[in-house]
């Protein structure tokens, strides 16, 4: 699982074969073939800020998260709890800047920061369309903003599918200052509906680090 979501959802472009296809019907719209005969229409979910209300209550680092990853390309981290989360270098580090596994195995989280000058929404606008060339049914489940540790971030959750698997992804995105935030925890929709406190932990865990 974790090979494949990697190879295909780091918000680079696949160049393997998909077990999904896009196609335009008769009227005009765009639908996603799957390998077993399915199709089901494509959603082009679009992000705009009056439609995405504010979560008003705070969101704060697990008393477990007792260490703290420094970005080295912008003034960002993040506390983890070292008992649960193991951290390493990223497989492909011109997309991620940190990876992160779970001890259950099932669980993968993904920092993804740059220094670019973009905001919030359209940083996320951009995360959903890169997502959809892994997923071509990739759907927003949930949206709001929440303030965590202070700073207000754009939380989003996309679910779709990839060879025929479904799979969820889980994050906060955050624009300021000439730097972006992508910092996602991915897994099958499944195991993700059944750990969201221990997702959520990490994701709390994102800081701004004063200069």
């Amino acid at each position: 699982m974790k090979i494949l979501v990697l190879a295909s959802f780091l918000f680079l472009l696949s160049t393997g074969s998909k077990a999904q296809q896009m196609a335009v019907t008769q009227t005009g719209d765009q639908v996603v073939l799957y390998n077993d005969g399915r199709w089901v229409y494509a959603d082009k979910d679009s992000l705009v800020t009056v439609d995405i209300p504010l979560n008003p209550l705070p969101f704060e680092k697990s008393k477990n998260a007792s260490f703290l990853v420094k970005s080295k390309r912008i003034n960002i981290g993040c506390w983890i709890d070292p008992k649960a989360w193991k951290l390493r270098p990223a497989e492909s580090p011109s997309a991620a800047e940190f990876e992160f596994d779970h001890n259950n195995g099932s669980l993968y989280g993904l920092i993804i920061s740059e220094n670019l000058d973009i905001p919030t929404e359209s940083l996320a606008n951009l995360a959903v369309n890169n997502a959809r060339e892994a997923a071509p049914d990739i759907k927003v489940t949930a949206k709001e903003y929440r303030i965590v540790n202070g700073t207000k971030v754009l939380m989003l959750r996309m679910t779709g599918t990839i060879e025929d698997i479904r799979f969820s992804y889980y994050g906060y995105y955050f624009a300021a200052d000439g730097g972006a935030t992508q910092f996602l925890v991915y897994s099958s929709d499944t195991f993700m509906d059944e750990n969201i406190d221990t997702v959520e932990q990490l994701l709390n865990g994102l800081v701004v680090i004063e200069k």
